[in-house]
């Protein structure tokens, strides 16, 4: 019986106490995830990105890697952001992305969890 194994790792945080300025720049966020991306050796396929207005407003981006995604989701008035990125393969590295966004968009705390997705057929 052949054996094959699917590499998928999971990263993802909240950020607290981010700067206003950088949770409400949509041109800021896109560029951050691009440089995380490529930190992360992945290749993007298709980036979005949108400012959402009103009391709990931010901005989304979300990045279609050719491994998975990259996301991330900002609340301008709470300070606060979710990321999210999930690779497949095992020349991504999505714990480099991470790094560059925590080290991008400064949060004075953060929490950061994990999950294994791969899987051995």
């Amino acid at each position: 019986m052949e054996s094959d194994v699917v590499v998928g790792r999971h990263v993802y945080a909240n950020l607290y106490e981010i700067d206003e300025n950088i949770a409400n720049n949509e041109e800021l966020l896109r560029n951050i995830v691009i440089e995380a991306a490529k930190l992360a050796n992945a290749k993007i396929y298709d980036i979005k990105s949108w400012k959402i207005s009103g009391k709990k407003g931010g901005v989304s981006v979300i990045a279609l890697i050719v491994e998975s995604h990259i996301a991330i989701h900002t609340w301008t008035q709470y300070r606060y952001a979710t990321v999210d990125i999930y690779t497949c393969g095992e020349k991504a590295d999505p714990w480099k992305a991470l790094e560059c966004i925590i080290k991008a968009t400064r949060p004075k705390r953060y929490s950061v969890y994990y999950a294994d997705r791969s899987m051995i057929v």
